[in-house]
């Protein structure tokens, strides 16, 4: 089958680095560095950068990784501490990570979008780790113009009162779900019952326009009141059919905002192998390999596949997006 190399070196990677986000988590308060667009950064966000692109540049040296981070603040004389840190937490899963190694694993996630390459967040929802909330370590491989393979590990998601979840999707191969030794197919919920008809939506409020989010919710009937979380772990959510719909919509104070690819790949490819449909607000397939921003998309709309053209029709008819 294709793609089985590339997913065992895949959930290896993003394994590792979820152990190592949680011994961060577990031992230490997290400590956030400001960067500079003002979002927070943390040791575990770089540790677990140059762990996965370590695993991937070794297993395939030509491949691009196109990464949320970089080493260019853990380079900087005043941060010789940090990355001391950053190197500690890399060695407890890589014995052989030392300071200048570490800085050149983060940068190997500096690479361009290109016909074959590697997506990665290494932690989706810094917020929501920060605050001991939810957040995904994502990273999917984007071959041909299409994500090919995702795997997107969240430890602090539940099944049955454990914590540690692991979804992998391999396109035209279905979606699973690693949990506590076991290995689950998953498929969206076509018919939600009481209590699994609902919105899942970002913690964050300015992550979308929860009002006209909410409004198109009940529209379609979609009553229970919806469930915020912090990262892609609102895709896995819907793939494995606790949630039916998954929106972010834009504010129209923003119009020129776009996401971000990492933030989405593996998300989308979880969604769609599980038998649900992701798209932009205006119905177009979300375009992964032309840029490092979703450019010619705005918004998200994921779904359980059934609702999604009703979901797009009452898009279409809430005139204001404020």
């Amino acid at each position: 089958m294709l793609y089985q190399t590339e997913k065992s070196i895949a959930i290896a990677a993003v394994v590792a680095a979820a152990a190592l986000c949680e011994q961060v988590r577990s031992h230490r308060p997290p400590d956030a560095i400001t960067k500079s667009d003002r979002s927070p950064v943390t040791i575990a966000d770089f540790g677990a950068q140059a762990l996965i692109c370590h695993a991937i540049a070794q297993a395939f040296p030509t491949d691009a990784i196109v990464a949320e981070e970089n080493a260019t603040l853990l380079r900087q004389p005043e941060m010789g501490d940090v990355l001391q840190q950053v190197t500690s937490v890399v060695q407890s899963q890589n014995p052989d990570a030392t300071p200048d190694a570490v800085l050149d694993w983060i940068d190997r996630g500096t690479g361009s979008v290109s016909p074959r390459f590697w997506t990665l967040d290494p932690i989706d929802g810094t917020k929501g780790f920060l605050r001991g909330g939810q957040y995904a370590v994502a990273l999917a491989l984007i071959e041909a113009g299409t994500v090919q393979l995702g795997v997107m590990a969240c430890p602090a998601l539940e099944v049955d009162g454990d914590r540690g979840v692991v979804f992998v999707a391999v396109r035209g191969q279905g979606t699973i779900r690693l949990h506590g030794g076991a290995t689950k197919p998953l498929r969206v919920n076509q018919s939600p019952s009481t209590g699994k008809s609902r919105v899942v939506e970002s913690v964050e409020a300015s992550h979308g326009n929860r009002s006209r989010q909410h409004q198109i919710a009940e529209a379609l009937g979609l009553t229970d009141p919806p469930v915020q979380l912090d990262s892609l772990a609102k895709y896995g959510i819907v793939a494995q059919g606790d949630a039916a719909l998954y929106l972010r919509l834009p504010w129209s104070r923003t119009p020129d905002y776009r996401e971000n690819i990492w933030d989405h790949a593996a998300g989308a490819i979880v969604v769609e192998e599980a038998g649900g449909r992701v798209s932009d607000m205006d119905g177009k397939p979300l375009e992964f390999s032309k840029s490092p921003k979703l450019l010619h998309n705005r918004g998200i709309v994921a779904s359980n596949g059934s609702i999604h053209d009703a979901v797009l029709a009452a898009i279409q008819r809430t005139d204001s997006l404020d």
